[in-house]
């Protein structure tokens, strides 16, 4: 069987996914791909936008399962999407969850069926951060289940020491980790540093760190080859990032190669302790989240300099670059460069040049398929930078 991840609620993932499918979307441990594959133990590929096809090139054969990106997989789930027959379409109420069609056309189905295997579903943007310990918990399981935990050093104080992962190579020493709270998990060659406090749920995948004396309020993911420090409270970073000072984060999302400069904080609660308001670039105006506690979006390629104050609730563009005193306005544009006192736009060339520098410390390369995606993005949202 083919298998092909689809995207769907793309323009509410926005900035997000101005630079990857859906299905690429870190939640939990694993990205939502990554789920997939691993419960069908088999590659997918995707069915995107016309520009990310490059990178994420779609796979089309005679029989193929069509299956929602946006959605998080579990057991039952699958056994229902592989019972699916040709022109079969699984559904859950009006939402398309999988299909088994002879062509990647969504529309293409005869028979109509229900599931009530519904697990988690990704449509707005926080809810990358608040369904992520329910991510933590199933992805914990999923790859944890028959195999064995590296030794826990015993320089470290620990609450329900069952409830914690090291993946081979992974370093702890001279923390206090409590899974009393929810599991930790600790990935192949990571390293939480001393004086570290961790409270559960939590994700450290591989090869990232956490830097002396940091404090983790789970659910916390910190993706691949990723720093972290200071305070980071209900927050997912993608991977490739790093955020490796003190500085609060908090109720937010951090996309891939971004760094947070020291001593920059957002606010996650306005002071009237109001629902809060998110830019959306699907009706292009802020939207009502019905949230309290709502922290910072940020788009890939993005910076701040040190001290930078978030204000509750700002959407990031992707590469954009931010700094200066001040509060900078809780929308900024992708490619702006600026702070409170105004923003110019990023010029492309000069955003190439910052991301192949900070691609090469992780010996990766900016090859002309991204230069060309982030191209694609920069005429995209010219008109918001006006």
């Amino acid at each position: 069987m083919n298998y092909i991840l689809f995207d769907d609620h793309r323009d509410n993932l926005l900035p997000l996914t101005f630079t990857r499918p859906v299905c690429e979307i870190r939640i939990g441990i694993l990205t939502i791909r990554e789920k997939w594959e691993k419960h069908l133990k088999a590659k997918t590929s995707t069915l995107t936008e016309e520009y990310l096809s490059k990178k994420f090139p779609l796979i089309e054969k005679n029989q193929n399962l069509l299956i929602n990106g946006s959605v998080c997989p579990n057991q039952k789930l699958v056994k229902d999407i592989l019972s699916l027959k040709p022109g079969d379409a699984l559904f859950s109420n009006e939402t398309l969850i999988a299909m088994n069609a002879s062509s990647a056309d969504t529309s293409n189905f005869k028979n109509k069926k229900e599931t009530k295997s519904f697990s988690l579903h990704i449509k707005n943007l926080w809810d990358i951060f608040q369904k992520n310990g329910k991510a933590i918990d199933d992805d914990f399981e999923l790859l944890t289940k028959g195999k064995k935990s590296q030794k826990l050093s015993k320089t470290n104080q620990v609450i329900n020491p069952k409830n914690i992962f090291l993946e081979k190579g992974a370093k702890v020493e001279c923390a206090i980790l409590n899974a009393g709270t929810g599991p930790i998990y600790i990935g192949k060659d990571a390293e939480i540093m001393e004086g570290c406090i961790v409270r559960g749920p939590f994700a450290l995948c591989e090869h990232s760190q956490l830097k002396l004396g940091a404090k983790i309020y789970g659910p916390t993911t910190i993706g691949p080859e990723s720093k972290a420090g200071g305070e980071v409270n209900n927050s997912v970073i993608f991977g490739n990032s790093n955020k490796a000072h003190d500085g609060f984060l908090g109720n937010s999302v951090i996309g891939e190669w971004c760094n947070i400069g020291a001593d920059s904080n957002n606010s996650n609660l306005k002071n009237n302790y109001a629902h809060v308001k998110l830019w959306s670039y699907a009706s292009e105006k802020f939207e009502n989240t019905n949230l309290t506690f709502c922290g910072l979006i940020m788009g890939d390629h993005s910076k701040c300099g040190i001290n930078t104050m978030f204000n509750t609730a700002t959407v990031v563009g992707v590469s954009a670059n931010v700094f200066g005193a001040g509060f900078p306005r809780n929308f900024i544009a992708d490619f702006s460069w600026g702070g409170a006192s105004g923003f110019t736009t990023y010029k492309l060339n000069d955003a190439f040049g910052t991301a192949e520098k900070v691609m090469e410390r992780r010996n990766k390369k900016l090859n002309d398929t991204e230069k060309e995606l982030l191209a694609r993005v920069f005429e995209m949202t010219e008109k918001y930078r006006k």
